[in-house]
């Protein structure tokens, strides 16, 4: 069986300074974990030959496939505010770009692939935990309908990686449709580089917003999709735990699944991430933040907005400015649709306001309280907060769909199922003990996360007090 991947590069095109040619580090004794079958076959790539002994020598780094061009991204960003003016790819590797079945171009990634000239003292490794849990995460914010890179493939390397103790490796193949970030911008903005911003930007409009006419396009059209983006988040109850610059993409996907988590029970102030000590990217703050990093993503712009520095300003700060406006609305489309509505009406804001207080007092469970409003019967919301109940009600009367249509939409837009932080650990665990029978089951799960089986309706209870996760951490 010969093992080909359809490249089609054009990031390696751009100039030098963009990224450093950098192949893979061979691995000692790579395993096969899994395959993405099915988003294989959207990337046009056969397979059965991508699991083959062939296919994983690729996907472990150990051999690169004609038509590839690794390299390695520069960037640079702010992180937890603080600018760093120099980051870039430290273990992940760009092998190239495929054009899918639907002839959307992708890139294909390497993370864990060895050290690169961004390594800033790291191993440019992944040990297995970051890796099983970006695969799960990622795939069912897919699967939820939410903008993300996703998971082709990963695999164990035969060797140990280490952190806090020795851990075994794994390699993660990335698929995203770029990976170009606010930071990306930044990087040349620092250095004064008009030549590789416009050069950016240009690509940036090609690749992801072909009907944007110039920078200041762009910049609307990027701002909306974060908006759009972050709404999608805060209506599953994900919380991304590493909102700097460098992880802010630049066509609205969600990347970088660091110390990720969706909320068990629900407060505006929550936060898993070790590092996060101060509550900079808790839930309730992500809209703020997104709105201060496109803001960093304007300034970079500014040469290319306008020759005059003060018309620039004005014209960026305009853009900026429309964030709230278009967020807001995007979290009520959202959150309407979780409560069955399809029209929108005047106090729908204050409706799901007041039922995000009642849960916060309440501390209960996001995902389940929503699902339960899709029940036969009576929610369990009504006993508890009667007003509300009565309220939604009369509002549900207001709307121009039929009881049984605003029913199928909250099903449709209430998951009965997410990954979980505990099942998440679980899996972890067992596969440390070499058992990844808990991952596969994980996965189908998610797959379907809006039409949970009788079988599987125990990835639905949230977790026992002895199995709660209170942080979670970057794979770094």
């Amino acid at each position: 069986m010969t093992f080909s991947i359809p490249f089609d590069n054009s990031y390696a095109t751009l100039p030098d300074r963009f990224y450093t040619r950098t192949a893979p580090t061979p691995v000692a004794n790579p395993g096969l974990i899994t395959v993405n079958e099915a988003l294989a076959r959207d990337l046009d790539i056969d397979p059965q030959a991508l699991a083959s002994p062939e296919g994983l020598q690729v996907l472990a780094g150990n051999a690169v496939p004609q038509g590839a061009d690794p390299l390695a991204q520069v960037y640079a960003g702010q992180q937890f505010g603080n600018w760093v003016p120099q980051l870039g790819d430290g273990r992940a590797i760009l092998l190239g770009e495929v054009l899918d079945n639907k002839g959307k171009r992708r890139d294909l990634q390497l993370k864990g692939a060895g050290l690169t000239p961004y390594s800033r003292g790291g191993d440019g490794r992944a040990w297995l935990g970051p890796v099983l849990r970006e695969y799960i995460v990622s795939e069912a914010m897919h699967a939820l309908g939410i903008p993300t890179t996703r998971a082709l493939a990963a695999v164990t390397t035969g060797e140990t990686v280490v952190r806090e103790t020795l851990h075994p490796g794994a390699i993660l193949t990335r698929v995203a449709s770029s990976h170009i970030r606010v930071g990306t911008f930044q990087y040349f903005a620092a250095r004064a580089d008009t030549e590789a911003l416009q050069a950016l930007t240009g690509q940036v409009i090609a690749r992801h917003y072909p009907e944007a006419e110039h920078a200041l396009d762009m910049l609307d059209s990027v701002i909306a999709a974060q908006a759009r983006l972050v709404a999608q988040w805060m209506g599953v109850g994900f919380i991304h735990g590493v909102m700097n610059t460098d992880n802010t993409h630049i066509a609205g996907e969600t990347i970088d699944y660091g110390p990720c988590a969706f909320m068990d029970g629900y407060h505006p102030d929550t936060v898993f991430s070790s590092i996060d000590r101060n509550g900079r990217y808790a839930y309730g703050r992500q809209p703020q933040i997104a709105v201060w990093n496109l803001a960093q993503l304007a300034t970079a712009l500014l040469p290319l907005i306008d020759d005059d520095q003060d018309r620039a300003v004005q014209k960026a700060t305009m853009s900026v400015h429309r964030f709230p406006d278009l967020y807001r609305a995007a979290w009520q489309d959202v959150f309407r649709a979780k409560l069955g509505l399809q029209s929108a009406v005047p106090g729908d804001a204050d409706l799901i306001e007041a039922m995000l207080a009642w849960m916060a007092a309440e501390k209960a469970d996001f995902t389940n309280t929503f699902r339960d409003l899709c029940a036969d019967r009576e929610p369990r919301v009504a006993t508890c907060h009667e007003d509300w109940q009565d309220l939604w009600q009369r509002r549900r009367a207001r709307d121009f769909a039929a009881p049984d249509r605003q029913q199928a939409l909250m099903r449709l837009s209430n998951p009965a199922v997410i990954p979980r932080n505990h099942r998440v650990e679980k899996v972890i665990h067992a596969a440390l003990s070499d058992d990844c029978a808990p991952f596969f089951r994980l996965i189908s799960v998610l797959r379907n996360p809006f039409d949970l089986a009788s079988a599987d309706a125990d990835f639905a209870l949230p977790p026992r007090p002895q199995e709660v996760v209170h942080q979670t951490f970057c794979g770094t």
